[in-house]
């Protein structure tokens, strides 16, 4: 299962860390589309990633037109507020690219209008303008691995304590 999670103009680098620490934990690839608000240098980054950032297989693009040109094969996922499909109910195929837009902006309103019925939400209350980004990336992720059965994914732990009278 191929999973690839897309970054248009991330601003915080804090949630980039956190979403490349859930894309070393699950095997998914980073695609960050700049203009990038942060450097990945930052130590903001470094710091949210951890020691797991050498580990990220992590492609950068100049613009969101270069990203399409060299991922034309992709089964693109946009994600917003302003869809109305829930992104449990659709299957998600291999190769799947869960595009996400910037914390405080989203997707261009183009883009999401152009793609319609390939966009999703995570349902939330009306009052909440939206989850984290890291949060909104880690739900979708698992949602992914869930509908593969966690393909690739170890059930035990490192050290697999609970024995079957626990369980």
């Amino acid at each position: 299962m191929n999973i690839n999670i897309v970054l248009v103009e991330p601003e915080i680098p804090q949630n980039t860390g956190n979403i490349g620490r859930t894309c070393v934990a699950t095997g998914a690839v980073l695609h960050l589309v700049k203009p990038l608000g942060f450097s990945v240098e930052d130590k903001y980054l470094k710091r949210a990633g951890l020691d797991y950032w050498h580990y990220l297989d992590v492609r950068y693009y100049g613009n969101l037109d270069s990203f399409f040109d060299i991922n034309r094969d992709g089964d693109f996922i946009f994600t917003s507020t302003k869809a109305s499909r829930n992104y449990c109910n659709i299957i998600y195929r291999d190769n799947v690219f869960l595009i996400f837009g910037k914390e405080t902006r989203g997707l261009p309103e183009s883009l999401i209008k152009k793609n319609l019925n390939r966009c999703v939400r995570i349902p939330m209350k009306q009052e909440a303008r939206s989850l984290n980004l890291a949060t909104a990336v880690a739900i979708m992720v698992y949602e992914v691995l869930r509908q593969h059965n966690f393909e690739n994914l170890p059930f035990k732990g490192k050290k697999d304590i609970l024995t079957k009278e626990d369980s």
